[in-house]
């Protein structure tokens, strides 16, 4: 049976590094027996410009009616002026809440070809592999109540951290049973100290841990000493989970430990959905220009076949390539240093389109 994806693009750099993943899913339809077929949506300012709305209805059945969805950047400086319910990132948070995509798993693996592209010495980041699982749409983004108000003639802004019982089970579960599957260990970073909603975290991922997953080795951190270890000490790190703020944050600061935060895919996953796509933004600085790294949204195709399209034979395949393609010395600009020479985003896509009909 054919397999149905959703591309949204969305905005900045996004057409061009999903127009490369697209050529990685032509080669798998062409050359390996994948058989997958896809429709192009509209989303966050794309979204706006041509429908008036950052999440369009027909870009919400076209997720509905797929089996995954495949999303490139949101956002750019035209349309930060517009209300917050009709900017970019209101459709890319309509999606994840729309579609139920409560957990996002966002690894970082340091490639041992690109030791030098980190700021960090080598011996600090080799061998590095960790997996933070993102409390998705919950917590301070979602939290009620939340605005701007004028109280005695000054403004005052506010925003509600919440969490309920089952969500933090919910997420605690996935990071457990994601644990199982690599390393065996689960770090889980909150503020108990400081906060009420980060007590409640602790507790119940405690009380679900001696329940469910007591195989499973379980540590705590404060986010702010999180903060410090990713930098300190990243190998001591297996599967860390947390919620939506601290995941953000800590996320892309892990992304860091490889050099170029284009080299890091993304899932968000929910008990019917997914949605995969690289953790950069929209970069307008540079779209349009073909300087963009796409490996990390060829690398959330990977992603996408390992968990949603059951195909994880051929997601070994796509990553291969791209380890292939680094092993051959292939960079773009964000990884080329000292003077190295670079290519551009569309000669990369190529490159690990050659790499993988190698594979064939």
């Amino acid at each position: 049976m054919s397999l149905k994806i959703a591309v949204l693009p969305g905005d900045g750099i996004g057409p061009e590094i999903v127009g490369e993943a697209l050529k990685v899913l032509g080669v798998l339809n062409r050359s390996f027996d994948l058989d997958a077929n896809w429709q192009e949506g509209t989303i966050g300012g794309a979204g706006y410009d041509a429908d008036g709305d950052p999440y369009p209805e027909a870009t919400r059945r076209l997720a509905h009616g797929s089996d995954a969805v495949l999303l490139g950047a949101v956002g750019g400086p035209q349309w930060e002026m517009l209300d917050k319910q009709l900017r970019p990132e209101a459709g890319l948070l309509g999606i994840r809440e729309d579609l139920g995509l409560f957990a996002n798993y966002r690894p970082t693996k340091v490639h041992s070809q690109l030791l030098d592209a980190s700021t960090l010495k080598p011996e600090v980041i080799d061998g590095v592999d960790i997996l933070v699982v993102r409390e998705l749409v919950s917590g301070i983004y979602f939290g009620q109540p939340r605005g701007i108000e004028t109280v005695d003639g000054e403004r005052r802004g506010f925003n509600t951290m919440a969490y309920t019982e089952s969500e933090v089970r919910r997420i605690g579960r996935t990071a457990f049973e994601a644990a199982r599957l690599r390393s065996g260990r689960v770090c889980s970073v909150e503020k108990a100290n400081v906060l009420d909603v980060s007590e409640l975290w602790r507790s119940v991922i405690i009380d679900l841990h001696a329940s469910e997953f007591s195989d499973v080795e379980l540590s705590h951190m404060y986010v702010d000493n999180a903060a410090m270890q990713l930098i300190r000490n990243p190998r001591q790190f297996d599967v860390i989970v947390t919620g939506n703020l601290f995941g953000d944050i800590l996320s892309d600061e892990a992304s860091m430990l490889t050099g170029s935060i284009g080299m890091l895919p993304s899932a968000s996953i929910g008990e019917k959905f997914a949605m995969y796509e690289p953790i950069h933004g929209s970069a307008p600085d540079i779209a349009g220009q073909d300087k963009a790294n796409p490996l990390a949204t060829i690398l959330s195709v990977a992603m996408m076949l390992r968990f949603s399209l059951d195909r994880a034979d051929l997601a070994d395949k796509v990553e291969q390539a791209v380890e292939n393609t680094l092993d051959a010395d292939i960079r773009t600009v964000d990884l080329a240093f000292g003077g190295a020479s670079s290519v551009s985003c569309s000669a990369m896509g190529d490159a690990v389109c050659a790499a993988l009909e190698e594979l064939a």
